[in-house]
């Protein structure tokens, strides 16, 4: 399999990331485009997940503290999800945070992803917030 992820190069390819993380997390929602970046995009670490040239997944990572980092923003394109991608550059967002040194990696994850990151050994913690009065989140946190 040919596997790249990196951080997005071009206009493009980051034309691509954005359009990614706007069909998958907020188009769904009725949100508006531009919903999908905030001002973490400036000081975040961006992860594009390639395969055969195409962008199949994303995901960005955040410094909380010292300690303590958060996922954000994970989404697979809709036609490769079921095929791995997800836990591919989660695994690669999780070795740069400990390459960082990191000791707690934090998400909030969406009801329908529970189960996804509990496969991957993160700790549900609850309730943590209600998105655009739709979806609810759940804090969860895995030690690195």
């Amino acid at each position: 399999m040919d596997i790249t992820i990196r951080l997005p190069q071009t206009k493009s390819e980051w034309e691509d990331y954005y359009d990614l993380r706007y069909r998958i997390l907020r188009k769904p929602l009725g949100q508006p485009r531009g919903s999908e970046k905030d001002d973490g995009d400036e000081t975040g670490i961006h992860f594009a997940l390639y395969h055969e040239g195409e962008l199949r997944a994303i995901a960005r990572l955040d410094e909380l503290d010292l300690n303590l980092c958060q996922v954000r923003y994970v989404a697979v394109e809709n036609k490769q999800q079921g095929k791995g991608y997800g836990k591919v550059i989660m695994y690669a967002v999780e070795q740069e945070a400990e390459q960082i040194g990191y000791d707690k990696i934090i998400l909030h994850a969406r009801e329908n992803a529970l189960n996804f990151y509990l496969r991957l050994e993160y700790v549900n913690l609850g309730e943590s917030y209600l998105l655009f009065d739709q979806i609810q989140h759940y804090k969860m946190e895995k030690e690195l």
